[in-house]
């Protein structure tokens, strides 16, 4: 699937902006599209992949009365991969590029969720609700891998996911510039499982091992400049801003609107922080939208 963002010409058919809405049962596709709809998309819920072309055409006949679509597809479809290719394929045809934005959970939060509600999970037949997930993790993989937007669930609430929606889709219409997230982490507690790219900063020395650095953290003076200082820092950062910028060039020129970069230590405290905070520096500079998250700092 190659997703870029269309131009309308003037006088021609309308192209809708479309954004596909999929990812796993329980991971908050509803929330999403309500999110999209307070927005002022246009929101459709569990549309069958082969009646994505039939809405577009509508939506072009209107002649722009509906600039933005967001449709939620789900894997109750027995041919759902090979459906929403082939829907893909009529798509881009007809000249639009849509979006796909897939949500996750981790396993154990799907499980929860759904004894929360009650419900069985849609594929679990006659198994249990591990099963029914491990089923749907296999069906949506190779969409996953191709996703615009993985937007990982299992730490927010409703309120949270709202806002990380409004935050990607906030925006002026059209808007095409790249967006970028730079999470730091610690390995010791996993790899973010949104990352489209990971950078391993454990080549460093580890303040963690200095008296008077271990309590502070990598956006400290103190540690960032130890951190920087260290032999390769600088060079590792010249190098690796260099292949984002080339990355991200690519992933313009193909469409992709969001990419979300992992910077690795053990802890998530130290070096990742300040790593991660001189990447957002650098791509800021390099004209992207940048948010710098640490996701682990404060959980030792």
């Amino acid at each position: 699937m190659n997703h870029a963002t269309g131009a309308n010409l003037p006088g021609g058919p309308q192209v809708p902006d479309i954004v596909i809405i999929t990812g796993m049962s329980g991971a908050g596709r509803s929330t999403a599209a309500k999110s999209l709809e307070d927005l002022d998309w246009f929101v459709v819920d569990n549309l069958p992949p082969g009646l994505l072309a039939t809405m577009a055409d509508l939506a072009e006949r209107g002649q722009g009365a509906v600039p933005r679509i967001a449709v939620v597809v789900d894997v109750r479809s027995r041919a759902f991969t090979t459906d929403l290719q082939s829907a893909f394929d009529d798509l881009e045809a007809r000249g639009a590029h849509p979006r796909v934005v897939f949500l996750e959970a981790s396993d154990d939060v799907l499980v929860r969720r759904f004894e929360s509600v009650r419900r069985p999970h849609p594929l679990q037949g006659d198994g249990r609700i591990v099963d029914g997930i491990a089923r749907e993790r296999e069906l949506l993989r190779d969409v996953r891998a191709e996703a615009d937007l993985v937007l990982d669930s299992s730490a927010l609430n409703v309120h949270e996911l709202r806002a990380k929606i409004v935050e990607f889709f906030g925006g002026e219409a059209g808007e095409s510039s790249l967006r970028a997230t730079v999470v730091s982490f610690g390995y010791k507690y996993g790899l973010p499982v949104d990352a489209d790219l990971v950078v391993d900063c454990r080549f460093l020395p580890n303040p963690h091992w200095i008296p008077e650095l271990r309590p502070q953290n990598g956006r400290d003076t103190a540690v960032r400049d130890y951190v920087l200082s260290r032999p390769g820092a600088k060079e590792f950062l010249d190098a690796y801003t260099e292949v984002l910028r080339l990355l991200a060039e690519g992933y313009e020129r193909e469409g992709k609107h969001y990419v979300t970069l992992a910077v690795g230590c053990t802890g998530g405290k130290h070096r990742s922080v300040a790593m991660a905070e001189q990447f957002g520096a650098r791509l800021g500079d390099e004209g992207l939208e940048v948010r710098v998250v640490h996701r682990d700092l404060g959980r030792e």
